[in-house]
């Protein structure tokens, strides 16, 4: 391909994305709550998803197997990325008067609360910015490490420095929009859907573009593994997450359950029913089927739908917590999803496609040459 036909290539996703990002502006007058909530949505989606591909090649580098070589590209695409995708993540700074009770200059937020001077000390806004900027520089110090100096010490230790800041910051971007409200694996549960999402899209875009690494001579096809590796997370988001609410609605606290009746009590209920289907159910069933998951295009399109769940998890986590009754919610959502996926991640499958043209070239050239 030719370089003119690339850089148009490339250019049109991030111009169409932003287009898509100019639309929704006006709610920021119209809705500030909802405005500030729908970026944090999109944002925390994009977000993990560059994030939990890192994680995958982090953690097929301690466990080995030849997955790993077909999300690699995607992964390492993504974090040359993570620069738009933390500047694109200040907006979310500039909300946090709109998006967070506790941000209010009212107090009584800490009302029947355990512990309310370290609370009213951990979220306080200057504190609560600070640590934002110490997460943004660790996620970009994550994702300046590349495939040939990653040793086995490095992926270990990234893994864990990714898991124990995120953790953190789940809790203080997600958890806290619902004041008071706790849940010890909320963390892990995020961790999970972000190496879901991860994996997801890197198998989206290394399929739909036929770039899957050949699978290893009396080995099944590499998409077997992919596909496996999906309803492994299926599977592990599907436990953590039932748990955790079959925990709290069986304990039945006012306190606990308050982060679920804005979500089961409201029309979000039908939302949660879609997005359940959506991220769980429909995955689980599809990827039993080793015919779906040894064709490329099928386990591409799976993963593309997992790709548009994971944006259904996001909104999910963040809307119902901040306004359960805006009807902002349904165009602000889908504009700000798009423009940001387009314009972080617009350009990758094009970037993925054109490295399986030119290394199928070059493996033709070599075999030309050899006759």
């Amino acid at each position: 391909m030719k370089p003119a036909a690339r850089n148009f290539g490339r250019g049109a996703a991030s111009w169409a994305g932003l287009a898509a990002l100019a639309h929704p502006l006006p709610g920021r007058a119209i809705d500030p709550p909802m405005f500030f909530a729908a970026w944090l949505a999109a944002w925390w989606a994009c977000l993990g998803i560059a994030l939990g591909a890192l994680a995958n090649v982090w953690m097929q580098r301690l466990s080995g197997g030849q997955w790993g070589e077909a999300l690699r590209p995607v992964a390492f695409a993504l974090a040359r990325r993570m620069p738009w995708v933390l500047l694109l993540g200040v907006p979310v700074a500039i909300g946090i008067p709109w998006l967070y009770p506790w941000a209010a200059a009212d107090a009584n937020w800490l009302d029947g609360i355990a512990r309310p001077a370290f609370l009213s000390s951990w979220l306080q806004p200057s504190f609560f910015v600070a640590r934002l900027a110490v997460y943004a520089l660790v996620w970009w110090w994550l994702a300046q490490q590349r495939d040939s100096a990653l040793s086995k010490g490095r992926a270990a230790a990234s893994l864990l420095v990714w898991a124990m800041l995120t953790s953190l910051a789940a809790i203080d971007l997600l958890m806290s929009l619902v004041a008071g409200w706790y849940s010890t694996g909320f963390g892990l549960i995020v961790l999970t859907s972000q190496m879901y999402g991860g994996a997801a899209f890197a198998i989206a875009v290394v399929a739909t573009a036929g770039a899957l690494p050949r699978a290893l001579p009396d080995r099944p096809p590499l998409g077997r593994d992919l596909g496996n590796l999906l309803l492994m997370y299926a599977m592990t988001w599907g436990y953590l997450a039932f748990m955790q609410f079959l925990i709290i609605w069986a304990e039945n606290l006012p306190r606990e359950i308050s982060w679920y009746l804005p979500r089961l009590h409201t029309g979000w209920r039908w939302f949660g029913l879609v997005f359940v289907f959506a991220y769980l159910v429909v995955p689980f069933l599809l990827l039993l089927f080793r015919a779906l998951k040894d064709r490329a295009q099928r386990l591409a399109t799976i993963a593309w739908g997992l790709v548009v769940a994971q944006i259904l998890y996001s909104t999910w986590l963040v809307v119902p917590s901040v306004d359960a009754h805006s009807p902002h919610a349904w165009w602000l959502v889908p504009l700000c999803a798009s423009g940001l996926l387009l314009v972080l991640f617009g350009s990758v499958p094009r970037t993925i496609d054109e490295r399986a043209v030119d290394e199928g070239a070059a493996a033709r050239e070599a075999t030309d040459g050899a006759a």
